[in-house]
């Protein structure tokens, strides 16, 4: 589990590291101008690493089902060489499907300059093309929903035979110790993958700019500053160090 915590850790700090920067830059004012070479660069590895993101924590749904419904062979399962093949798997399909949107969307031409954004987005991109982006916007949505809504489901699914495991267990204690391995990537999961889906898997999303930057915000900044404090109040020798603090 804590090796892909790790993982899970290390993406989010490029992934913040691809746009928080930038961000900081436009709220100081000094310079509200990114070049477009820089702008690209932007765009596909921010989608690289968030679909990155949505398959290691389906990897790290799969973990807990085994964790809670096959406790004596989980090590045997989820051996290092399995762990470190998923998480290699997981880096692979996220950066190879968003190659042919990044070499596309280079490739167009531009008559604005504006980005209605506060980073590179793939709406906002699309929007300033004086070309016609349909083809283009049905294959990203296509893209995002078959990342999306694959990792979802296998999350789900993972969730579902968890939840059924749990059902079977007749003591009290035994369900909340249970549910208590997987409390902490369940929510990380809803808040990760309900403000993804809001912006890239609806039809409408690339005209409600103003919409998609409040929740973009959530994934991009909230959910990278969460996702430590839900992991580490798992760990007990945190918990005793926070009362010591307050008590």
């Amino acid at each position: 589990m804590y090796f892909f915590i790790s993982n899970l850790s290390f993406i989010e700090i490029l992934y913040t590291s691809v746009t928080i920067p930038q961000i900081l830059v436009l709220l100081t004012g000094k310079n509200k101008n990114i070049s477009f070479r820089n702008c690209i660069t932007q765009f596909y590895f921010f989608f690289c690493l968030g679909s990155t993101e949505c398959f290691l924590l389906s990897v790290m749904s799969y973990d807990r089902y085994c964790a809670v419904c096959n406790p004596l062979r989980y090590k045997l399962i989820m051996s290092g060489p399995v762990c470190r093949n998923l998480v290699l798997a997981c880096w692979i399909m996220g950066f190879f499907p968003n190659l042919i949107s990044t070499f596309k969307i280079a490739n167009l031409k531009f008559c604005d300059r504006n980005i209605q954004h506060f980073f590179c987005d793939l709406s906002p991109l699309m929007q300033l093309s004086c070309q016609n982006t349909n083809k283009l916007q049905t294959l990203n949505f296509f893209t995002a929903s078959s990342i999306v809504l694959f990792s979802f489901a296998f999350t789900l699914g993972s969730y579902v035979r968890i939840i059924m495991t749990i059902s079977t267990i007749p003591s009290f204690n035994g369900k909340s110790k249970a549910f208590s391995t997987c409390a902490s990537h369940l929510a990380v999961v809803l808040i990760f993958f309900g403000a993804v889906a809001f912006v890239y898997v609806r039809p409408r999303a690339s005209t409600d700019f103003e919409i998609n930057k409040v929740v973009s915000a959530v994934y991009i900044v909230v959910t990278p500053v969460v996702n430590p404090l839900i992991y580490s109040f798992r760990n007990k020798d945190v918990k005793m160090a926070i009362k010591k603090l307050l008590f």
